[in-house]
């Protein structure tokens, strides 16, 4: 039986593969297209992480679609109110039937000579192999393994007789009320989870090797609240999307400028929600400079609250080894817990695990340029969507599919069917994502590198890149072509002006 075919074919269901979809519908009405979900239901991230409080780092005027108003008054939204509005965006674009849930896409080969993805996938429900093709295949699934956090090497843990719990796979039936808890990390998701289960739980102990900047913000947006009275929906929604967004830049460019001006001020507005003589150096500052890593958003401060009031606590400390009853600490303390949270952090995935090959080659993924921080050089019809590391998501994944919409009217107004991005000519290469979280040291070298200088370059700014996605050139550092012409000859230049 021959495969399926469609124009587009998309991978991941959540929220910028939904939202992929959604452009392609309304931007390239005229396109076929399915999407495949390797899960059995919408919302990838959203739907996958269930652990208590689980909510956005990003404010939802951002994170939410540039094309559907966020309408909560939360802006600092919970995961199911995520998860509903994914699923609403499927329901109300006509995305849902488009939709073929558990199939996992394993390999995808391009044929130069029929200018096509032949593109293999596992159904998990049935245990069968499927096949399609498509014209242009484009990639939504994120960078983390969803079947498998990361848990460090914990010593001794053999021994521990209590709950061991992974924040990535949550016990639905887990109840933590009047238990000890320890929450192990300092990331988004353990600043998430103290205050969350403090809530119930007898204390709850955040354990971290080392600190995190933490900056609390409003869960309700003023400024949202006071634009919707007075102007329509979407013109409330942009001008708050667009206030955040330049608050955003700002205060990346600041931290970037000036980090020691940042620092302080952290380190102030944290000192202000303790305790007086809470050790604020030790537990809140890190040795990094802001956005290095990610900052940990708490709304309205609730882990500080948490910790004011007593019912949650931070210990810097390193594990010495695990008992049967909790940990000791190298500092000779010891911590009794009924439940262990390992909040440690994913492990990097590029493409879901899908592997690629053009023209029966092995792509070696890592050997990659990024193009515009979306494609990959020597590779055609591809785009994958790789979102902010110090915005929201949704910002990037909204221009990575208006730019993969553009590029395929261009195709069709100029009777190609082949685009390919050239591999810039230069040994000054960068990672693709430039923080310093473990999770991505950890598996920086399997991604694609990114170049010096756009159209290479991912600049990590909003505005400068609406101005490159939305109005740029499309012929720029790429080579088009129709059906016949081998993937290697881009390698030898052609027409990229």
């Amino acid at each position: 039986m021959a495969p399926d075919h469609v124009d587009v074919l998309i991978v991941g269901a959540g929220l910028s593969g939904v939202g992929a979809a959604v452009h392609l519908g309304r931007e390239c009405p005229g396109k076929t297209y399915a999407v495949l979900e390797a899960r059995g239901a919408i919302g990838g991230t959203w739907d996958l992480f269930r652990y208590p409080g689980v909510r956005s780092d990003s404010d939802m005027y951002t994170l939410g679609y540039s094309f559907k108003p966020w309408t909560d008054p939360k802006a600092i939204a919970d995961g199911e109110s995520i998860r509903r509005y994914v699923r609403q965006t499927a329901r109300e674009y006509d995305v849902e039937r488009h939709i073929r849930f558990h199939h996992r896409v394993v390999r995808a080969e391009w044929d130069s000579a029929t200018a096509r993805w032949t593109v293999h996938a596992h159904r998990d429900d049935t245990g069968e192999d499927t096949t399609l093709t498509c014209a242009f295949l484009f990639a939504n699934s994120g960078y983390y393994r969803y079947d498998e956090g990361y848990t460090p090497r914990l010593p001794g843990v053999e021994r521990y007789a209590g709950t061991l719990v992974h924040p990535q796979h949550w016990p639905q039936r887990l109840d933590f009320t009047g238990r000890r808890v320890v929450v192990i990390g300092s990331g988004a998701t353990a600043v998430t989870l103290v205050p969350a289960m403090a809530e119930r739980a007898a204390h709850v102990t955040m354990l971290q090797r080392s600190p995190t900047y933490v900056i609390s913000l409003p869960s309700r947006d003023r400024f949202a609240d006071a634009a919707r009275r007075w102007l329509p929906p979407t013109a409330a929604y942009a001008v708050t999307r667009w206030k955040n967004v330049l608050l955003g830049v700002a205060n990346f460019q600041l931290s970037r400028r000036a980090p020691g001006l940042v620092k302080r001020y952290l380190r102030r507005a944290a000192t202000g929600r303790l305790p007086t003589g809470y050790d604020v150096d030790r537990h809140f500052s890190p040795r990094y400079d802001p956005w290095d890593q990610r900052l940990c958003v708490v709304p309205d401060g609730d882990l500080f609250t948490a910790l004011a009031d007593g019912r949650a606590s931070v210990v810097t400390d390193t594990i010495d080894t695990f008992t049967a009853y909790g940990i000791r600490l190298a500092s000779g303390a010891e911590l009794p817990a009924d439940i262990v949270v390992t909040a440690t952090g994913l492990n990097l995935l590029a493409l879901g695990g899908m592997t690629l090959a053009v023209d029966g080659v092995d792509v070696d993924l890592a050997a990659t340029v990024a193009y515009k921080g979306m494609m990959l050089s020597g590779v055609p019809n591809f785009a994958m969507t790789i979102g902010y590391t110090n915005a929201s998501w949704t910002l990037k994944a909204d221009l990575v599919a208006t730019y993969v919409c553009r590029l395929l009217r261009h195709l069709d107004d100029t009777g190609q069917q082949i685009v390919t991005p050239l591999a810039p000519d230069t040994d000054d290469l960068a990672p693709i994502i430039d923080l310093r979280s473990g999770y991505v040291l950890r598996s920086v070298d399997q991604l694609p590198k990114q170049g010096p200088r756009a159209p290479w370059r991912l600049h990590q700014n909003y505005p400068r890149d609406v101005r490159l996605m939305r109005h740029g050139p499309l012929t720029d550092g790429v080579r088009f072509a129709r059906a016949g012409v081998p993937a290697t000859a881009a390698h030898s230049g052609g027409n990229h002006a």
